[in-house]
């Protein structure tokens, strides 16, 4: 269970996050610094297993059929990430302390950060690659909220609203990509799909499968054409960004690229696709962050460009390649986090991070310009610091690649420019410590609070390190990580600070010398006022592009909307079952439709006139929907019963409570909504009355042909015998494999319980969607004014329309009586729904029907005694009901993984209990106890939702105040 806890310990954290005061900032950033570092000192202590050659791996069945467990896996490369995601996740715990402001509701920063955190780690540890593209996506919704986190800024929206689609749109492409990959080698989990390279290479499926992975890799990773993305989710917090684009989400791009090596590379579609995306994605990014002014968009840049050079070293599909890559992977972490966050201390401390208002900050910030210059001089690859380690590899893979005349050439040059670029932006960064002292900034500078710093202080520590005894600082870890990349054992590298006079230091010496000259050409070109953009900025504008393709997409939409759509349903039902008749047609027109010899039942005279009243309701309520909806609704609950009734003569009691509970609350829902429909009135335009007539017999027509269609093909469908039905598996194995007698039940939270998880999810957020939108409806004038038999308040009636909060009882006058019988009633209703959910396992009944027959009971005190009247005596507090049933039926399901058995697996005990004796316990039953309580919650909101529109009308109505005095006969 290490690798669980491990996944499980960020999201907990979360959720303890979450329930902190608002601005308790210091008590979150301790708690989200104990939850990281107890992940990271978790981490550390598996690396010596890891290191004997074992991958840990933890497998709970899920959906075993379909090759669907939850795997839970840890080699070398995922311990390498999650020492990453860890690791820099406590440093940043610490800096957040200092720069997130007071006012800001810091636990909900580091409910975000740790429930992140849980997602990448989710991500890296994923043994199942289903799994791993669900962790994917939660990454970009955490993301999400993080780059939005200060939501009132204009910016982060927009950053966190993109960033969202294209990582988003990204991950759909990488589940297509998965799902294809998964058939493809016959099993989605992780170890299987390594083994099985040399099939999916020789596939015939290959090329759009990998063309569906890269583009997930892509997107997240910011490579070129999705770079646009990155830069403007700078708008997020700093310690987001040095979090979110140093270790863990930009990283996960590449940490796909690298999962999938062994199995995905060594085709010239991998070399050319991959390759030319990362070296353009070098090139590019590098150009542009030498023209940045705002210093976390240089380090967003530049991000882009080091992530370039991952995905090229990765892309040459060379072993030695492979070892580069995740050798910069490492380093790139631990320089760009420490400039994020060495950036934020400068706009903490001065106010801007305009690169031209700064200047001279060495003089007020000495230790800060130190560190900075050093993680600086570590990005632009400076020997004896780890950036010139892996840069110097990187150099070694362009100059060994053999190809055409152009790869040979061209790669190492592209690789020497790059390297130039590199040195251009890092001076620009470290330019702000030298010049002269800045004037006119918002704030005078200072150093930051000693332990924001000391983040900064451990990560480029670290560089030094890293950069002057490799071999003892890294070496172990590097080979470790490197291993489950290239598929087996290292190729030989060396980690020595000196390899002799050769071609990689010559590009390095060049890097460095041009770049100092480039910077000093570039400064004396800005001085002048030109080159304050991009050379080809505006043609290479990735954003321009994105932008464009959404709004031809919304117009798009529109254009089809207007031309194929109408705001009327009729039109739209038309189509449909146009449509509908059209298709069942073309299907049976040659062979046309003919009866089974299944044995008929028997005529039965009281069931003919049973679905007789029931079909006249129907059409009376058709009929009269449109000008009395008050009989059309009366006779729809008639042809509610009738079907209710049919359910129980075909010996379908589960079915049959269903629909009668159903029912009377649908019933109730429609006399809420009917309230706010303005009252229709017949045409009086002769011409209009008749076009009105012959669109009704069109559509009576219609109808009548659609229906006796679907009367003749159930005929035809239940007249015959069904030898492949599903019925017998569940009538078989609902006793002995559910623990219950009532299949239905058994099918419900057994056999199908994550369909039933599904649905009572879906309608807690309807439930929730509908409460949150009648909180802003507003009616129309002409349905807020009241009706006057409610105008006409009897004197010895206190309802909630005169203060039902200071009422002693509103059940006063007329309603005196319901309301003793419905109080009566309400502990008789609770007992029978208790008794209904008690015995839903072996005989009809249920949580589901239970949750209505209890919010049936609330319902009717509603009715009775007023909606304020009811809520100021008996508080139900309806939202904690679903969020307790989803809970319950969640924890029921993850109960069986704790145990090692598939989710909601369900599991029978037979307790012998004094007085009560033998007691049939199923796992089960609280499962369907998070049923019970969620169907009340949901029920209960949407119809309270609508009750309240009710008071607030009478509070809002423009006419005159009536009291309980007031005479009847005055109100006009």
């Amino acid at each position: 269970m290490d690798l669980v806890f491990l996944l499980l310990l960020p999201f907990a954290g979360a959720l303890v996050a979450a329930l902190l005061p608002t601005h308790a900032r210091t008590t979150a950033a301790t708690w989200a610094a104990v939850v990281s570092g107890a992940g990271l000192a978790w981490v550390l202590w598996l690396m010596p297993a890891l290191q004997a050659g074992t991958v840990l791996r933890e497998e709970y069945r899920w959906i075993p059929s379909a090759g669907i467990n939850l795997v839970v896996r840890m080699d070398g490369l995922a311990w390498m990430f999650a020492l990453l995601v860890t690791g820099i996740g406590l440093l940043v715990a610490v800096y957040a302390r200092y720069y997130m402001s007071q006012g800001d509701p810091v636990p909900r920063f580091f409910a975000f950060f740790l429930a992140f955190m849980g997602a990448m780690l989710g991500v890296v540890l994923a043994g199942n690659l289903v799994q791993m593209v669900f962790f994917w996506e939660l990454t970009s919704l955490f993301s999400f909220l993080l780059i939005g986190y200060w939501h009132h800024r204009k910016d982060a929206r927009r950053g966190a609203r993109m960033a969202l689609t294209v990582t988003g749109a990204g991950g759909l492409c990488l589940l297509a990509g998965v799902l294809m990959l998964g058939h493809i080698a016959g099993s989605y989990d992780l170890d299987a799909v390594l083994a099985a390279g040399e099939r999916i290479q020789a596939h015939a499926l290959y090329t759009p499968m990998l063309a569906l992975v890269l583009l997930g890799a892509f997107t997240k990773s910011a490579q070129f054409p999705f770079q646009f993305w990155l830069p403007r989710a700078m708008a997020a917090p700093t310690p987001v960004s040095s979090y979110l684009h140093s270790a863990t989400m930009v990283k996960a791009g590449v940490f796909l690229l690298a999962r999938l090596w062994p199995a995905l590379a060594g085709t010239p579609e991998w070399f050319w696709w991959v390759g030319s995306a990362g070296l353009i994605t070098l090139v590019l990014g590098a150009g542009a962050a030498m023209f940045q002014n705002d210093l976390k968009g240089l380090l967003a840049y530049s991000t882009i460009s080091h992530l370039g050079l991952i995905t090229l070293l990765l892309g040459m599909g060379g072993r030695l390649a492979a070892v580069a890559a995740v050798f910069h992977v490492m380093n790139h972490a631990t320089f760009k986090a420490s400039l994020f966050m060495a950036a934020g201390i400068i706009d903490h401390e001065t106010g801007t991070r305009d690169l031209r208002r700064l200047s001279g900050l060495r003089r007020a910030m000495p230790i800060t310009a130190a560190l900075a210059f050093v993680a600086s001089a570590a990005m632009a690859g400076v020997p004896l610091l780890n950036g010139f380690l892996s840069k110097e590899m990187f150099f070694a893979e362009t100059v060994e690649l053999r190809g055409n005349v152009w790869l040979d050439w061209g790669l190492p040059i592209a690789a020497t420019v790059a390297g130039v670029f590199a040195v251009v932006y890092s001076l620009r960064f470290a330019g702000v410590f030298w010049g002269p002292p800045a004037r006119d900034l918002p704030l005078t500078p200072h150093e930051p609070a000693r332990w924001m710093r000391v983040p900064v202080e451990v990560l480029v520590l670290l560089c030094l390190l890293v950069g002057m005894v490799p071999q003892w600082s890294i070496g172990s870890a590097l080979a470790l990580a490197a291993r489950p990349v290239v598929g087996g054992d290292l190729p030989h590298y060396s980690l020595a600070l000196w390899h002799g006079w050769g071609k990689p230091l010559m590009m390095s010496l060049v890097a460095l010398v041009g770049g100092v000259a480039l910077d000093a050409v570039l400064r004396a070109l800005r001085k002048r006022g030109y080159l304050r953009q991009p050379p080809l900025g505006r043609w290479l504008n990735g954003e321009r592009m994105f932008l464009r393709t959404l709004l031809a997409l919304d117009q798009g939409g529109r254009w089809a909307l207007a031309r194929l759509s109408t705001r009327r349903l009729q039109p739209q039902m038309l189509l449909l079952v146009l449509a509908a008749v059209a298709a069942a047609t073309t299907a049976l027109w040659h062979g046309g439709v003919s009866w089974g010899h299944r044995e008929r039942v028997p005529a039965n005279l009281e069931f003919a006139l049973l679905w007789l009243m029931g079909g006249l309701s129907a059409l009376g309520a058709a009929q009269q929907a449109k000008f009395h909806r008050l009989a059309a609704l009366v006779m729809t609950g008639v042809v509610g019963l009738c079907v209710s009734l049919t359910f129980l003569w075909f010996s379908a009691p589960d079915l049959a409570l269903t629909q009668l509970t159903v029912e009377v609350v649908t019933t109730i829902l429609f006399l809420l909504g009917l309230r706010w429909l303005p009252r229709r009135l017949p045409e009086q335009n002769p011409r209009e009355g008749l076009r009105v007539r012959v669109r009704r017999g069109r559509d009576g027509v219609i109808a009548i042909v659609a229906g006796t269609g679907m009367a003749v093909l159930a005929y035809a469908m239940m007249t015959r015998p069904a030898p492949q039905s599903i019925s017998p598996f569940f009538i078989d194995r609902a006793l002995p494999e559910g623990g219950g007698a009532n299949v239905v039940n058994v099918m419900l939270v057994d056999f199908r319980g994550f369909d039933t998880l599904g649905e009572i999810t879906v309608l807690g957020i309807v439930a929730l969607t509908v409460y949150a939108l009648l909180r802003r409806f507003r009616p129309p004038r002409e349905v807020v004014e009241l009706p006057p038999q409610q105008l006409a308040v009897p004197p010895d009636l206190v309802s909630d329309l005169i203060n039902p909060r200071t009422a002693q009882d509103t059940a006063l006058g007329y309603l005196m009586v319901p309301a003793v019988l419905v109080r009566l009633l309400m502990s008789v209703i609770v007992v029978a729904a208790a008794y209904l959910f008690l015995r839903g396992h072996n005989a009809p009944g249920g949580g589901f029907v239970a949750g209505l027959v209890v919010a049936i009971a609330f319902v009717a005190q509603y009715i009775v005694g007023g909606t304020l009247w009811v809520e100021s005596h008996l508080p139900l507090r309806v939202t904690r009901w679903i969020a307790v049933g989803l809970v319950l039926a969640l924890g029921t399901g993850l109960g069986s993984l704790f145990w090692g058995y598939p989710f909601l697996t369900t599991h029978t005990a037979h307790l012998t209990l004094p007085v009560v004796g033998e007691l049939h316990v199923a796992s089960a039953l609280f499962f369907d106890a998070g049923v019970f309580a969620t169907v009340v919650g949901s029920t209960l909101l949407i119809l309270t939702a609508l009750a309240h529109q009710s008071v607030r009308s009478h509070r809002q109505s423009p006419e005159r105040t009536v009291s309980a005095g007031t005479d009847p006969a005055e109100v006009g």
